[in-house]
């Protein structure tokens, strides 16, 4: 019995891994913000990806905090066919971050906190070889913020006086690029 559940699995890990894509966002790299993600099947046209990118700047120009982590869970459905032409998809991500909104880039605030995203993503898979794929898509959605908000001039104290977190939600366009990706 130990021999035929060892080879079940062994069968079933090499069925995962042939439809299995390791990602890296060309474009976010370019700007030192890696983005990397994995892509698998989970049905005839659908897959299911999660990716993770992380700005680990403490500023772009020494005043304004650019630190983020997020984590975007999705699933996509493919209309042609698996890993080739377009596809949407459906995500719940999670966020961490220490950054300016973008309605305060002209002023000395910034916000640290956390939130989650509901989203859809729009793509187009390019074909360039059996192993390889560009993975063209945009990202965005609705962003639920929870944070506490700074001042970044040496200002003591928060700029808004909420008794915890201040919440902010807004829709937004939250993601997008180029992924290189590689079949396992």
């Amino acid at each position: 019995m130990k021999k035929i559940f060892a080879l079940v699995v062994l069968f079933l890990s090499i069925q995962l891994q042939s439809q299995t894509f390791v990602k890296f966002n060309g474009v976010t790299a370019l700007v030192g913000i890696p983005n990397v993600g994995v892509e698998t099947s989970i049905g005839e046209k659908m897959t299911f990806s999660v990716d993770i990118m992380a700005s680990f700047w403490e500023s772009f120009d020494g005043k304004h905090p650019m630190k983020f982590y997020t984590l975007t869970p999705e699933v996509r459905y493919h209309f042609k066919e698996k890993y080739n032409g377009f596809y949407v998809g459906g995500h719940v991500g999670a966020d961490k971050y220490q950054l300016q909104k973008w309605n305060y880039w002209d002023s000395n605030r910034y916000e640290d906190g956390f939130g989650y995203r509901l989203g859809v993503s729009v793509g187009y898979n390019v074909k360039l070889s059996e192993k390889f794929n560009l993975d063209i898509f945009a990202r965005g959605g609705w962003h639920q913020g929870f944070y506490k908000g700074y001042y970044n001039d040496g200002t003591p104290g928060r700029y808004e006086k909420a008794p915890n977190y201040n919440k902010s939600g807004e829709w937004l366009p939250y993601g997008g690029g180029v992924m290189i990706s590689y079949k396992l």
